[in-house]
């Protein structure tokens, strides 16, 4: 009898959670995400299953797996090399989003050069560029002479053909929503042909060997766009962040099988590129305002680098019954918390005023250990008083007043020291804390009341 094609059906994805549902619904059943389902066009799979095309390869005990240190490709931008673990691991696929303009393309440009110069060949594929256009940014980043191969096409195919032809020492993707496949029934950027590209490259770039980068796009919401399995095919998820309307972007490890997830990278998008920022704290500290009531530096961590940021606060008198609290760059729900500690605890009033706060450099801390300088910064916005420009602060609040130590108390410390602060609010805890050096002054409170005080007579 003659083969029949296999039945063409419809189901629908969601773009958030990646659950296939049979009919299309407002609300997502599994995630509960509002018009998330995407259509999607399938080939039914038959049951059959034949012996022959099981894989041949065979379980190891672990004691005879071979546990040497793979070789990392090396990068001259030591902020992307952070952030990676240390470099490239061979083999993986590596996504990085953000949002449009923040500065991705460019970034993995710089990176294909720097792995072309001292490693070898380098692919850099693009289905939104044409090569006239990727040669001008080349150009205006001083690159244009590299030897770096440029392929501009959208078919998923004849890329991995090129790829298996030349083998590279890297390949860069740029974007995952611009690329399809000629078997799958569906146009690109949709959810089945990004799930399907991204499993193809993944399975290329394990038998050969080669890392591949890949762009995805992010959503209104800043996720990045397709479906949420995309994350977990790839090894490695870096996000780029920034305010468009300032200079700095923080490049995050949202996932990472070959290292840390705590690290973040500092740059500065100028004409000549992605310009690496190695003091990152003196950056954000570089337009400060001294002795300017609202204004208090909280001591951050951004994986192992502490950093130092200017909080500010400003609070306005109201008639509004409903005073306005608005936040930028921190947590919106506990700035209700440290502002409910500082009326009830140590008795600012603040039920008639406007609250605003604001992390300057377009920085978001969702770290406790800025509780104290956040209140801070708003006691001395509601009383006048500013807070000394040579102070810095460390404390987590409890909904008691009380302070809470924090963890790396010491490496805070010597980055302060080392930028200049005299005197550093701490909790008071029972463990000795030794001053990172002979000029810096340490302040241990063990109530917020007891911060304030101390902070507004240093």
């Amino acid at each position: 009898m003659p083969k029949t094609s296999p039945k063409l059906k419809t189901r629908y994805i969601c773009s958030s959670c990646g659950s296939a549902q049979m009919r299309w619904t407002g609300k997502c059943p599994d995630c509960g995400e509002w018009n998330t389902l995407v259509e999607e066009v399938y080939q039914e799979a038959k049951g059959e299953s034949h012996r022959s095309s099981l894989s041949a390869v065979q379980p190891q005990r672990l004691n005879e797996i071979s546990s040497e240190e793979f070789q990392r490709l090396p990068v001259e931008i030591g902020e992307l090399s952070r952030v990676l673990g240390g470099g490239i691991v061979p083999g993986s696929l590596v996504l990085i989003g953000g949002e449009p303009g923040i500065g991705k393309s460019t970034l993995l440009l710089q990176a294909a050069v720097s792995v072309a110069r001292t490693s070898g060949t380098t692919l850099y594929v693009s289905g939104e560029e044409s090569g006239q256009q990727l040669k001008m940014r080349a150009e205006r980043l001083g690159v244009g002479n590299s030897d770096l191969l440029l392929l501009t096409d959208t078919n998923l195919d004849n890329m991995v053909y090129q790829i298996e032809t030349i083998r590279p020492r890297l390949a860069v993707i740029d974007s995952i929503q611009t690329m399809y496949l000629d078997g799958v029934p569906a146009s690109a950027g949709t959810v089945s042909q990004v799930r399907e590209c991204a499993q193809h490259l993944q399975s290329m770039a394990k038998s050969t060997n080669i890392p591949v980068f890949i762009v995805g796009h992010v959503t209104k919401d800043g996720a990045i766009a397709g479906p949420k399995v995309l994350e977990h095919i790839v090894d490695t998820v870096l996000q780029l962040e920034g305010d468009r309307f300032h200079a700095l972007r923080l490049l995050r490890s949202m996932k990472n099988r070959f290292g840390t997830t705590s690290e973040v990278g500092v740059f500065e998008m100028a004409g000549a590129g992605m310009v690496e920022v190695t003091n990152p704290s003196e950056a954000f500290l570089a337009e400060r305002l001294n002795n300017a009531p609202g204004s208090a530096i909280a001591v951050m961590m951004e994986g192992t680098r502490p950093l130092l940021v200017e909080v500010q606060a400003l609070t306005s008198f109201t008639q509004n019954p409903m005073p306005r609290r608005t936040v930028n760059g921190f947590d919106y729900n506990r700035l209700f918390i440290l502002l409910a500690v500082l009326s009830k605890r140590v008795g600012i009033r603040l039920h008639d005023q406007d609250v605003f706060i604001n992390i300057v450099g377009g920085m978001t801390i969702d770290e406790p250990a800025a509780d104290l300088a956040v209140a801070a910064a708003i006691a001395s916005a509601s009383k006048g008083i500013a807070v000394p420009s040579d102070t810095a602060i460390i404390g987590e609040i409890g909904l008691s007043g009380e302070l809470r130590s924090v963890g790396q108390l010491t490496s805070r410390l010597n980055e302060a020291a080392r930028l200049g602060f005299r005197h550093c609010i701490i909790p008071k805890t029972t463990r000795p804390i030794e001053s990172p050096s002979q000029v810096m002054q340490l302040l241990p409170a063990r109530s917020l009341g007891e911060a304030l005080d101390a902070l507004f007579q240093v």
